[in-house]
C-alpha cells in the first residue's frame, strides 16, 4: 500500500507513503487517494482531510515514470482519471482540505497540494510542474492551477518546468502559509483546530458556495451567493451560532 488512511478526533490523515521514492503519483497511489478520499468524504465523524507525504524530504515528487508508465498505458490512464475524481472530491465533498506540505511538491504533488483550500508548505520546499522537461504536461492538475493562480503564471510554469520556491508560491495564490520545518505540525494543527471548532455545515455550504461562483460572471455569482447566504441562516448552526454568541458561550454545533 502506498496510500496510508488514519482517522482520530474529526481528523482524517492521507499520507502518500512511498518515502524512498520520493512518494510518486504512481498507479496504486493514485486509486488509493481516491479510496481514502472517499473513505473520509463519507465517514460522519470526520470533519477536516489532511494531505501530506511520508518521511521529512517529499510532499509528492510527482507522476512515476517507470514501470507502469511505458508497460501499462491503459491503467495509467484509469488512474489519472482516478485523480481527477479525487480532486472532485476534494472540492465537492463538503469538507474542508489541508495540505501538510512536508517536502517538494512537484508535478502531480503539486496538484495535490494546490487542490487543497489550505495549503501549509515547509519554506525549504521546491515546487513547480516540470512535467515539460520529460516532454510531458500537467493535463489534469491544469484545471486546479488556472482556479487558484493568475493564468499567466500557470502557463509559465507550465512552460518553463521551472521551480519555485514556498514564498513565490504563496505571492501566486497556490500556497496559504509558509513556515519554518520545525513549526509545521503545530500550524497544521492549529488549522485543523480551527476548522474543527466551526459549524461543518457551515463550512460545507460555504465552501460549495466558494466554487460555485469561482468562475461565473458577476450577476451568477451575486444571485448564487445570496441564495447561499440565507441557506445558510435556515439552518439549525446558524441559529445555534447566534445564540451561542449572544448568551456568551461555546456554540455546540450540530452539522445541520
Amino acid at each position: 500500500m502506498t496510500v496510508r488512511y488514519e482517522a482520530a478526533e474529526g481528523r482524517a490523515t492521507i499520507t502518500i507513503d512511498d518515502p524512498e521514492r520520493r512518494n510518486p503519483m504512481s498507479v496504486a497511489t493514485m486509486s488509493g487517494l481516491l479510496e481514502a478520499t472517499r473513505n473520509a468524504v463519507d465517514d460522519p465523524d470526520v470533519k477536516v482531510i489532511v494531505y501530506t507525504g511520508a518521511g521529512d524530504r517529499t510532499f509528492s515528487a510527482g507522476g512515476d515514470l517507470s514501470g507502469a508508465f511505458a508497460e501499462d498505458p491503459i491503467g495509467l490512464h484509469k488512474a489519472r482519471g482516478d485523480l481527477g475524481e479525487t480532486f472532485r472530491l476534494m472540492f465537492r465533498g463538503g469538507k474542508p482540505t489541508v495540505a501538510r506540505v512536508n517536502g517538494h511538491a512537484l508535478a502531480g504533488g503539486f496538484g495535490l497540494a494546490v487542490a487543497c483550500d489550505v495549503t501549509v508548505c515547509v519554506d525549504d520546499a521546491m515546487l513547480g510542474t516540470t512535467e515539460v522537461r520529460v516532454g510531458l504536461w500537467p493535463m489534469v492538475i491544469s484545471a486546479l492551477l488556472v482556479r487558484v493562480m493568475p493564468r499567466k503564471a500557470a502557463l509559465d510554469l507550465m512552460l518553463t518546468g521551472r521551480t519555485i520556491g514556498p514564498e513565490e508560491a504563496q505571492r501566486l495564490g497556490a500556497v496559504s502559509r509558509v513556515v519554518p520545518r520545525a513549526e509545521l505540525d503545530d500550524v497544521v494543527d492549529e488549522v485543523v483546530t480551527g476548522l474543527l471548532s466551526s459549524s461543518p455545515a457551515v463550512l460545507m455550504l460555504g465552501k460549495d458556495s466558494f466554487w460555485g461562483m469561482a468562475d461565473a460572471d458577476i450577476d451568477t455569482a451575486l444571485d448564487r451567493l445570496q441564495g447561499g447566504f440565507t441557506e445558510i441562516t435556515l439552518s439549525d448552526d446558524a441559529a445555534e451560532g447566534i445564540s451561542a454568541f449572544l448568551d456568551k458561550r461555546d456554540p455546540d454545533w450540530s452539522g445541520t
